[in-house]
C-alpha cells in the first residue's frame, strides 16, 4: 500500500485517507501477533511507514490517527482488535461516498443552468472512494437538469486533468473541453468561464493546498471577477496550522523532464517540481463541504 501511495497509483486526498486506513487493516488482518501489545506495535510501525509516503494531504494523517485510536480503544483479544480495524476502514470508505454526495448537493446550488465551470487537476471518483468532490458538484448539477459545460486543465506534469478528469466527464456524458494550464487566463479573458471549482488536499487557517497551479487559477479568477470555489470534505480541514507550517511535497525531476517515456529537456537541467501550492483564502469565494457552503470568514471561525 505504501508503494501504491508513494508512486501515485493511488492519488487524491480523500482516497489517500481511506487507502491508508486499509493499509492498517491489511496489517491487522495479516498479523501473526499473539498479544494486544504486539499487534498495536505492528500497527504503529505500519502507520509510521504510511505517514512518510506523502506529506501534504492531511486526510492521510487523519485516517491513520482515526484507525489507531479505534484499535487502542477496542477491548478484547487480537482477533477482536483486528476485526475492529478492518471494520473502521470499511466505515471510512462508506462515509467518503456519502460525504461526496453531500458535497455535490451543497455545491450544485451554486451552479446555474448554462454555466461553464473550470476545474484543475482531478477531484472526481478517481480521487475519492466514489463520486468525487469538485466533480460531485458538477455531477449533481447535471442530474438536477442543469446544462453545465466543463473546461479541464491538463495539469502538468502528470496530466491528471487530461488523463482522468476528461475521462470521467466523457464517461458521464458531460461536455468537457481540455486546455493547457497556460490557457486559463485566455479562456477567462474571453469570458468562456463562469465559475471555478477545485478540490483540496489540505485547508489550513489561511490557505488552501491543492495541485500545483491552483494558486495561478485562483489569482486569474480573482482578476476576472469569477467565483472560485473549493470542494473538499471536512477531513481535509487542518485548523491547527497556517500555510507556513505545511510541508509541500517535492517530487522527482523526471516527472518534468520526461513525458510519455521520452525525455523533453536536456540532461542536467535543474528542475523544481512541487506537487502542490498554497492559495490564500482571500482568493477563495467559498469552501463547499458536507455541512454546506462556508465563506472564508465562516471557515476561520471553526474550531479544531
Amino acid at each position: 500500500m505504501t508503494r501504491a501511495i508513494k508512486t501515485m497509483k493511488i492519488r487524491g486526498a480523500p482516497v489517500l485517507g481511506v487507502a491508508a486506513a486499509y493499509g492498517l487493516a491489511l496489517t491487522a488482518s495479516h498479523s501473526k501477533a499473539k498479544t494486544r501489545e504486539n499487534l498495536l506495535y505492528e500497527l504503529e510501525s505500519s502507520a509510521e511507514l504510511l505517514r512518510k509516503t506523502r506529506p501534504t494531504a492531511v486526510n492521510l494523517f487523519w485516517a491513520i490517527d482515526r484507525v489507531l485510536k479505534k484499535a487502542k480503544q477496542t477491548n478484547g483479544d487480537v482477533h477482536t482488535i483486528a476485526q475492529a480495524v478492518v471494520q473502521e476502514a470499511q466505515k471510512m470508505a462508506d462515509e467518503d461516498v456519502a460525504t461526496n454526495r453531500k458535497i455535490g448537493e451543497a455545491g450544485a446550488k451554486l451552479i446555474q443552468d448554462g454555466d461553464t465551470v473550470l476545474t484543475h487537476c482531478n477531484a472526481g471518483s478517481l480521487a475519492t472512494v466514489d463520486y468525487g468532490t469538485a466533480l460531485a458538484v458538477i455531477r449533481v448539477a447535471v442530474k438536477q437538469g442543469k446544462c453545465v459545460n466543463v473546461i479541464a486543465t491538463e495539469t502538468r506534469p502528470l496530466q491528471q486533468g487530461a488523463r482522468l478528469t476528461t475521462f470521467e466527464l466523457q464517461r458521464d456524458g458531460i461536455p468537457v473541453t481540455l486546455i493547457t494550464d497556460t490557457m486559463v487566463g485566455y479562456v477567462m479573458a474571453k469570458k468562456l468561464v463562469n465559475k471555478v471549482v477545485v478540490g483540496a488536499d489540505r485547508i489550513v487557517k489561511d490557505a488552501v493546498f491543492n495541485k500545483i497551479g491552483t494558486y495561478s487559477v485562483a489569482v486569474l479568477a480573482h482578476e476576472h471577477g469569477i467565483p472560485f470555489y473549493v470542494a473538499a470534505p471536512k477531513s481535509t480541514f487542518d485548523l491547527t496550522r497556517v500555510s507556513k507550517g505545511v510541508i509541500i511535497e517535492e517530487r522527482s525531476p523526471e516527472e518534468v523532464t520526461v513525458c510519455g517515456g521520452r525525455r523533453i529537456a536536456p540532461e542536467g537541467v535543474k528542475v523544481i517540481n512541487p506537487a502542490f501550492d498554497a492559495t490564500p483564502l482571500k482568493y477563495v469565494t467559498a469552501i463547499i463541504c458536507e455541512s454546506g457552503v462556508l465563506t472564508p470568514k465562516e471557515f476561520r471561525r471553526l474550531k479544531s
